[in-house]
């Protein structure tokens, strides 16, 4: 029954086009211009992404992260450096990122190559964040097998207490934000009758963007 239902889900889109005329030249530049549009439109956590990475044998493994910051060089997130995507980017710096704006019916696909950002810029955005979610990164070992979740509330409550007089923590060794540098970037609009609109971006050898459009 479930399975039917689903076949027969269907959703026309109809808000906007997307012309090759009207998108700006630089990818970055229109991915502002469009997460601008979703945060007026009010749309959910309009700034989550799926990250996906690859392991060293070729499995692809996703998971949502937060973008924090954007700029001519990429796209900033934070995690912790020994989660699973954490290993997967150490050996593996390929990664792909995609955004789905529903209200809006719009998608973005990036793929692009990750690298941590520097120590300092890591602990200063650690530290602008709320206490409570300070004291989560030094609690959870991402990623590992634990017995309970009192294992973690326990390890929550000796922190408060040592942390008690303290407004910040410093920043633990194995926490910190990558960037991802794009060399493709894919805006999709949504379509009636499923032609729906694509216009991709390539980064050259030397450096410059390419955008043509594509076949839904």
């Amino acid at each position: 029954m479930a399975s039917k239902k689903l076949a027969n889900l269907r959703e026309d889109y109809s808000k906007k086009e997307l012309d090759i005329a009207d998108v700006l030249k630089n990818p970055l530049k229109q991915f502002e211009n469009w997460i601008k549009e979703a945060l007026q439109s009010e749309v959910p956590e309009p700034n989550a992404m799926t990250l996906s990475t690859v392991s060293s044998d070729g499995i692809p493994s996703a998971r949502i992260v937060l973008l924090k910051k954007l700029n001519e060089k990429g796209f900033t997130f934070f995690t912790n450096y020994k989660s699973h995507k954490g290993k997967e980017m150490a050996k593996n710096k390929n990664v792909a990122l995609t955004f789905v704006w529903l209200e809006l019916e719009r998608q973005v696909r990036i793929e692009g190559v990750v690298k941590k950002i520097s120590r300092k810029s890591s602990e200063k955005y650690f530290q602008s964040r709320p206490k409570k979610s300070q004291m989560g990164a030094w609690v959870s070992s991402q990623s590992k097998v634990i017995k309970d979740r009192s294992v973690l509330e326990k390890s929550m409550k000796d922190l408060e207490e040592r942390y008690k007089d303290e407004k910040v923590l410093p920043c633990p060794p194995n926490w910190g934000g990558y960037i991802v540098q794009p060399v493709k970037i894919e805006f999709w609009q949504g379509r009636s009758s499923r032609l729906h609109d694509r216009i991709g971006y390539k980064l050259s050898k030397k450096g410059k963007w390419k955008m043509e459009r594509l076949a839904p």
